[in-house]
């Protein structure tokens, strides 16, 4: 161990092996597609070019279309009607 060297200087740079190693492996994984899954081994993701075609005259099956429920209206009487209509008049600084 060189003299100059400090025990924090050490710890340090074992610090940083270690996130880098860490870091690493972390990539490593996320690049291979590897789902751990606790207890069980990790499955390597299949390449796309290994991967079956559909047979012919197949569909991939549709996703349904989101539907929006129809709008929902309320009559509202003469009175609440010329109140709204006062407010708005307030609002836009004409009242």
């Amino acid at each position: 161990m060189p003299q100059h060297v400090s025990v924090m200087q050490q710890v340090g740079v074992a610090a940083l092996v270690t996130a880098a190693v860490a870091w690493a492996v972390g990539l490593a994984r996320g690049v291979r597609g590897a789902r751990a899954v606790r207890g069980a081994a990790a499955v390597p993701a299949t390449p796309r070019a290994t991967a079956m075609p559909a047979p012919a005259g197949t569909r991939r099956p549709r996703i349904p279309r989101q539907s929006v429920p129809a709008s929902e209206s309320v009559e509202l009487t003469p009175a609440e009607r010329a109140a709204f209509a006062g407010l708005v008049q307030r609002l836009e600084g004409r009242g």
